[in-house]
């Protein structure tokens, strides 16, 4: 019978079985002495990223008016937006993204993406683990067997231990959902890594006025004296640990209320949500909406160390053309230019420059990516559909190669030309900026062991 070990595979007998439990959340995050030993030795540390910051623009990120414009195409598929120069020599950009423009030298630019997937769930699946979805092009895909491939920030989870009281890896301000969030997008959780590991899933909207650190309430049956006890017990974790181990089984938790007591048991934890403590023009830089405050919030927390912070696009206005969102099957233009690209254009730079002005972004990668592009041409309702035979990402600091640029399309960014990078790549190289390798093993709940990536690291991206 295989080990019921969860996280990183250990080889310290005893002790790589044994099932660490958190109290209050707070600890070794379920990881084995052995596992920890054994990525010492792999060198895990050696990545230049501490932090992840992805920015999912789900919906679909169209690459003919952001990173692959084609201007000499017909107006039919380049659109009526034109091309502009950037600061990496020979790479336009859409002229909607002028401040992108000037930040290209801090960025790698992959126009080679590929998923061969039409559908936001499946397709999504693949962007957000790494693993074809079975079968493809399924719209309204549900979560769970057999595509309950953990995604990327729960098998972070399972890699890197929290810190200040802080979950390792947070998901905000809203789940990716298909209708109208009914139904969770498939890979959105840790899947067969087991639901101890699911990213922590904060549904809020830091552009309100009342914004507050969410389980900012302790559960009635949880006292701030015992929430004392608690802590005392962690202080006591290195010269008592089978102690703890018998009183943390005694004493179980439901996940919201050890969320609740994550965030209430330190200080720094609380003030990372708490966005007062920025200037009002670093609120105004970023936008006073809910996607740019939720990228504030992301900057705040990687400030408090937490080791990933994912971000969907949180519409301006759902009650635009399209839901607010990057699913322009309709008025695409209209769009594009009155709210999509330019809150993106201006969030972004913001993020890339504050992240630079703090000493941050070397250790900080920061991910634009999405689940797929948009179609070559046009529909009949001037919009653009599904597109996952090729499309484009961006990825900046944390290992990464300022000024490059990956792959190439066609002449209608319709299909790879060359150096097509599949989401497996993607996500090897993720990992290799926070310095494990592709080969790095996990194990599910059953103990059967899986790599964190079948892909290859881009390595023309990574410095």
């Amino acid at each position: 019978m295989g080990s019921a070990t969860q996280g990183v595979d250990g080889k310290m007998g005893n002790c790589s079985r044994r099932k660490w439990l958190q109290v209050g959340g707070i600890g070794l995050g379920g990881l084995s002495l052995g596992g920890l030993l054994e990525r010492r030795a792999r060198g895990e540390g050696l990545g230049k990223a501490k932090s992840v910051i992805v920015l999912f623009m789900s919906g679909g990120l169209p690459q003919h008016e952001t990173f692959d414009p084609k201007p000499e195409a017909a107006e039919e598929i380049r659109g009526q937006f034109g091309a502009i120069p950037s600061k990496t020599p020979g790479l336009l950009v859409g002229e909607l993204m002028p401040r992108t423009a000037q930040l290209t030298d801090r960025m790698a630019v992959i126009r080679s993406m590929v998923t061969g997937d039409n559908a936001h769930s499946t397709s999504g699946y693949q962007m957000l683990t790494g693993i074809p979805h079975s079968p493809l092009n399924r719209e309204n895909a549900p979560p769970g067997r057999p595509n309950d491939a953990p995604c990327l920030g729960g098998m972070v989870r399972a890699l890197r231990t929290s810190q200040h009281g802080i979950p390792a890896a947070i998901s905000l301000p809203m789940r990716m959902a298909n209708n109208n969030g009914q139904d969770p997008w498939p890979g959105t959780d840790a899947g067969f890594l087991g639901r101890s590991y699911d990213p922590w899933l904060i549904d809020c909207d830091p552009s309100l006025e009342d914004f507050r650190v969410p389980g900012g309430a302790l559960p009635s049956e949880i006292t701030l004296d015992r929430m004392g006890e608690r802590r005392g017990l962690l202080d006591r974790f290195n010269r008592q640990a089978d102690r703890l181990e018998r009183l943390a089984e005694g004493q179980p938790l439901t996940k919201h209320q050890q969320q609740a007591i994550e965030l209430l048991a330190g200080g720094r934890a609380r003030d990372a949500f708490d966005l007062r403590r920025e200037t009002d023009a670093m609120r105004d830089a970023y936008g006073r909406h809910r996607f740019g405050q939720s990228v504030l919030l992301a900057r705040r927390l990687i400030e408090a160390e937490v080791p990933l912070v994912q971000v969907q696009w949180a519409p301006v206005d759902k009650n635009k053309p399209n839901g607010g969102g990057w699913d322009t099957h309709e008025k695409h233009n209209e769009s594009l230019k009155g709210w999509l690209v330019p809150v993106l254009d201006q969030v972004y730079s913001t993020l890339i420059v504050d992240l630079e002005e703090r000493g941050l972004l070397e250790q900080t990668l920061v991910c634009l990516v999405t689940e797929f592009g948009h179609t070559p041409r046009f529909n009949a309702q001037a919009g653009r559909d599904h597109w996952g035979n090729v499309f484009s990402i961006a990825l900046a600091g944390g290992g990464i190669r300022g000024g490059i640029v990956h792959g190439r399309s066609d002449k209608d960014a319709a299909e790879p030309l060359d150096q097509p990078v599949r989401p497996c790549d993607y996500m090897a190289t993720v990992f290799h900026c926070m310095g494990f390798e592709p080969e790095t093993i996990l194990r599910d709940v059953e103990g059967r062991p899986f790599p964190i990536s079948r892909g290859q690291v881009i390595t023309s991206l990574v410095s």
